[in-house]
């Protein structure tokens, strides 16, 4: 059994897939024992050239699937029945692993035996110009001794630098756009043992599905936080949300 799956999700993702699937090559050469990572490509019938690059890294990729789905989530639910390794590691078109060192140093982690890893995330522009640490960039701070609780103001941590066990790992809802909070706090609360990784997992593509459709994603999200903290805490924690997202700005000239 792999002790880790990587998921990457793709639809008419030509323009993006292969700085994915470069950055894995390259961190790849600094594994020792690559037969430990298993790669999954969950595609939704792409009609462009997402497949076709793909072909061109088929060495280290383990299967691909292309087949219509019902949108990312979906795709993402695929990806997790589909896994057999121990973690679960989403990382989707045009998100890249962080540099030639995270996988070798992520194994090494590993070995600890957490049920679940997180670290901060790079934010990058479609150029690939950095934008800054997610946890510097937003208003969300990354702690170190990660709860569920920390969710009540919404998405700690990038959704692409969380790591956990598939076996505590819930199904994403695929009808809410805000999916991710929900499952990582869900792994968080079945989480014996969360651990923080000390260096950078991933750099994040920004514009993501939430990013697009952004009114509806903070209907989705409230709906989410109800489900955690319930209705009237979550009615206060929104206030706090956009108290703290109106300072943020003010000090730093914008939010993303």
């Amino acid at each position: 059994m792999p002790l880790i799956t990587i998921i990457t999700i793709t639809y008419n993702a030509e323009n993006f897939l292969e700085r994915t699937l470069k950055s894995l090559q390259n961190a790849l050469q600094e594994v020792s024992d690559p037969s430990v990572i298993e790669y999954l490509i969950i595609d939704g019938n792409s009609k462009d050239s997402t497949l076709q690059i793909a072909k061109r890294y088929e060495q280290f990729i383990n299967k691909v699937v292309s087949e219509p789905d019902r949108g990312l989530y979906d795709a993402m639910n695929k990806g997790l029945y589909l896994a057999t390794g121990k973690y679960l590691w989403f990382l989707n078109a045009g998100d890249e692993v962080y540099d030639v060192n995270t996988l070798s140093n992520l194994l090494s982690r590993l070995k600890s035996g957490a049920d679940t890893y997180y670290s901060d995330a790079m934010l990058v522009k479609e150029n690939g110009a950095e934008v800054g640490l997610r946890s510097r960039f937003t208003p969300h701070v990354l702690p170190e001794n990660l709860k569920w609780q920390d969710f009540r103001l919404g998405m700690k941590v990038c959704h692409q630098a969380f790591i956990t066990k598939k076996d505590i790992a819930p199904s994403y809802d695929v009808s809410n756009l805000s999916a991710d909070i929900d499952w990582e706090i869900t792994c968080l609360k079945n989480s014996r043992k969360t651990e923080f990784l000390d260096f950078i997992l991933c750099r994040y593509l920004l514009g993501g599905t939430s990013t697009q459709n952004h009114r509806r994603s903070l209907t989705d999200r409230f709906h989410v936080l109800r489900k955690h903290f319930g209705f009237f805490p979550t009615v206060y924690n929104h206030l706090l949300i956009l108290y703290r997202g109106f300072m943020f700005a003010r000090r730093n000239g914008k939010y993303w």
